[in-house]
C-alpha cells in the first residue's frame, strides 16, 4: 500500500501533486533545488543550470479562470493576465491554504531515484539527494512523481548555423534573456517564432535599432483580447466549440479560424502565413507582434542560411549588415537525469507515457510524471487532473491495463499525434486541451456529464455547455467533490470583470443611450423603407391604409 510519497519539484505540477497525494490520504515529501517554490515562474536575476528560466516582463498568455486551480480560485480583483509575479503569488496562498509548504524540503536536490532491492514486492524506490552544504541522503519511498518540467535545458542547435564561430557580436538563448538592456541602438536577430521569441523580437523593438526576426515554418498569431474584449481562451474554449470540433470536417475548422485571423491581420500580408494549418501546432499567443511588423520596428524573415562575421544572409539570399545581438528562441530538450535510463520507453519523438504519465513497462505502477504535457491552455489545471488519477492509482482505486495493453496504446497515440499535429523532437508533447482534460476526468470518475445536468441542473448545463471549460467543471461531481464548484462556474465572469471596473460609469444612462441608438437605426431604416416604397410605387401606401380603415354601413 502506497503511504510515503515523494514529489520532485515544487512548481505548480508539484503543488498539485502534493495536494492531490493530501487528499488521499499519503505523505508527501517534495524536494526542490531551490530555496523558493514556483518552478519556472519564479524568477532569478540570473539563469540557474538546469532550472526553467523567465524574463522580467513576462505575463502569462492564459486568462486567470482557466489556469487556476480547481478548488482555489484565483482573486477576483487579480488581472486576467497576470505577471509573473502575480501567479508566484497565488502559488503561494495556494500552498499556504492547502498547508504544503511543511512537506516541501527547499534547497534540495535530487541525485537519483532507482528502483530498491525488494521492488518486484513493495514497489518501492530509493531517492538519493543533496542538501546545499553538498551532504547526500538515502530514502525509501512507496512511490515517487517527477514534477521537473520541460522547459530545463536549453537546445542551442549552433551546428544548423553555418559561420556562427565567425559571428562578432554577442549570441544567446532565450533561456538566458531577461530584458532587453543590451540590445538598446542595436541591430538584433531573433532566431524562432514562438511565444518566446514573439515577446523577446516585440520587447527588443521598443529600444533596438531593429529588430529581424527568422523563422522556418512560419506561424498563425492569435491575440490574446478577443471578440468584445473577452480573454480568447474564455471565448472560445468551450465545451460547445469541442463539440463542433468532432463533428465537422478539421480542413473546415481550419478555413473557418485561418479566415478570421486573416481578418484580423492577413498572415500573408504580415510574411507571418506558416507552411501548416491552423490546428497543426499550437499558435503563437501575442498581441503585440503584428503591430511592431506593421509599424516596421520588427521584420519578418525566412531561415537563416548562414552567418558572415556581422552578416547574416537568409535562405532567400536577403543580407542583414552590421548584426550585434542574435537571441536562439530555439526550444528547448528534455531528460529526468535522475531517472534510470531503462525506466522510460520512447515512442517516435517522445518519452512514450501511458496517457503521458505512466511509464508502460512497470512491474509496480508507482512511478508518475506529472506535468510533462503542452496544449492550448494552462498547465496547472492539467498537472492538477494528472495528479488526481496518479494518486487515485497509487491508493489501488483505479487499475492500470497491462503492460502490454499500455505500450500499444502509448504507440497508437504517437501515430494519432503526428497524424494531428507537427511533430519533432522539440514539440512532442501536444494534446487537445479538453479531450485530454475529459479522458482523465473519466478515468477518475469526475467527468461533467451534460446529460445528468441537462435534467437536472439545467441553469448549470448552459454555463458548462457554452461557457470556458474551467477547472472547476471537474469538481462537480465525483472523487474529490467541491462543495463550491457550481458558485465558481456561476461567478466565473464576475471575477473576469471585477479587475476591470476601475471607472465607475452609469449604467442606467448608458443603457438608455444604446436603446436610443438602436431606436433611431429602426426608424431610420423603416423611414427608408416607406420611401423606397413611395418612390417605387406611389399608390401602394394609400392603399394599404385605405384598407386598413375601419369599415361603416
Amino acid at each position: 500500500m502506497v503511504h510515503r510519497v515523494a514529489v520532485i519539484g515544487a512548481g505548480p505540477s508539484g503543488l498539485a501533486s502534493m495536494k492531490a497525494c493530501l487528499d488521499e490520504g499519503m505523505v508527501p515529501t517534495c524536494f526542490e533545488s531551490s530555496d523558493d517554490l514556483g518552478g519556472l515562474w519564479k524568477l532569478k536575476a540570473m539563469s540557474e543550470p538546469n532550472r526553467a528560466s523567465i524574463y522580467r516582463s513576462l505575463t502569462i498568455n492564459i486568462s486567470k479562470e482557466m489556469m487556476c486551480y480547481s478548488d482555489f480560485p484565483i482573486p477576483a480583483d487579480y488581472p486576467n493576465y497576470m505577471h509573473h509575479s502575480k501567479i508566484l503569488t497565488y502559488f503561494r496562498m495556494y500552498a499556504d491554504h492547502f498547508k504544503l509548504l511543511q512537506h516541501i524540503r527547499f534547497q534540495t536536490s535530487v541525485k537519483s531515484v532507482k528502483q530498491s532491492p525488494n521492488f518486484s514486492r513493495t514497489g518501492q524506490w530509493e531517492v538519493v539527494t543533496e542538501n546545499r552544504d553538498g551532504q547526500e541522503e538515502r530514502h525509501v519511498f512507496d512511490a515517487v512523481i517527477c514534477c521537473t518540467g520541460h522547459f530545463n535545458y536549453p537546445n542551442l542547435p549552433l551546428k544548423d548555423f553555418p559561420g556562427i564561430e565567425t559571428f562578432e557580436g554577442k549570441y544567446f538563448h532565450s533561456w538566458d534573456y531577461k530584458g532587453p538592456e543590451d540590445m538598446h541602438g542595436k541591430r538584433v536577430v531573433v532566431i524562432g517564432i514562438g511565444n518566446s521569441g514573439g515577446d523577446i523580437a516585440a520587447e527588443g523593438s521598443r529600444v533596438a535599432e531593429q529588430v529581424y526576426m527568422s523563422t522556418r515554418r512560419g506561424a498563425w498569431v492569435i491575440r490574446q483580447v478577443s471578440d468584445n474584449g473577452l480573454p480568447v481562451d474564455m471565448k472560445y474554449n468551450t465545451r460547445f466549440v469541442h463539440i463542433l470540433f468532432q463533428l465537422l470536417p478539421i480542413n473546415f475548422l481550419n478555413w473557418f479560424g485561418e479566415k478570421k485571423l486573416n481578418a484580423m491581420y492577413d498572415h500573408t500580408m504580415y510574411a507571418l502565413k506558416p507552411k501548416h494549418r491552423l490546428f497543426s501546432q499550437i499558435p503563437v499567443i501575442n498581441d503585440d507582434l503584428p503591430l511592431k511588423i506593421l509599424s516596421g520596428s520588427v521584420i519578418i524573415k525566412p531561415n537563416v542560411r548562414e552567418i558572415r562575421g556581422s552578416t547574416v544572409v537568409f535562405d532567400d539570399g536577403s543580407v542583414v549588415e552590421k548584426v550585434d545581438v542574435i537571441v536562439f528562441a530555439t526550444g528547448y530538450n528534455y531528460d529526468f537525469p535522475y531517472l534510470p535510463s531503462n525506466t522510460m520507453h520512447k515512442s517516435g519523438h517522445r518519452v512514450g507515457l501511458y496517457k503521458h504519465v505512466f511509464p508502460p513497462n512497470m512491474e509496480h505502477p508507482t512511478l508518475a510524471v506529472v506535468g510533462f504535457i503542452h496544449a492550448l491552455g494552462a498547465i496547472m489545471p492539467q498537472a492538477e487532473m494528472q495528479a488526481r488519477w496518479v494518486t487515485r492509482v497509487f491508493k489501488g482505486h483505479k487499475k492500470l491495463p497491462s503492460n502490454e495493453a499500455m505500450v500499444k496504446a502509448v504507440e497508437n497515440d504517437t501515430k494519432d499525434m503526428e497524424k494531428s499535429y507537427i511533430m519533432s523532437k522539440l514539440t512532442p508533447l501536444q494534446v487537445d486541451f479538453v479531450s485530454y482534460m475529459d479522458d482523465l476526468a473519466g478515468e477518475i470518475g469526475v467527468r461533467p456529464s451534460l446529460h445528468w445536468l441537462f435534467f437536472t441542473d439545467y441553469p448549470l448545463y448552459k454555463r458548462v455547455l457554452w461557457g470556458p471549460v474551467t477547472a472547476y467543471q471537474y469538481r462537480l461531481m465525483g472523487p474529490g467533490r467541491w462543495e463550491g464548484a457550481r458558485r465558481a462556474i456561476f461567478t466565473q465572469f464576475d471575477r473576469m470583470y471585477q479587475p476591470l471596473k476601475t471607472r465607475k460609469l452609469d449604467a442606467q444612462r448608458a443603457c438608455t443611450a444604446g436603446h436610443l441608438m438602436k431606436l433611431s437605426l429602426i426608424a431610420m431604416a423603416t423611414g427608408a423603407a416607406v420611401y423606397y416604397i413611395h418612390i417605387r410605387n406611389p399608390t401602394t401606401i394609400p392603399t394599404l391604409l385605405s384598407n386598413l380603415r375601419p369599415q361603416t354601413a
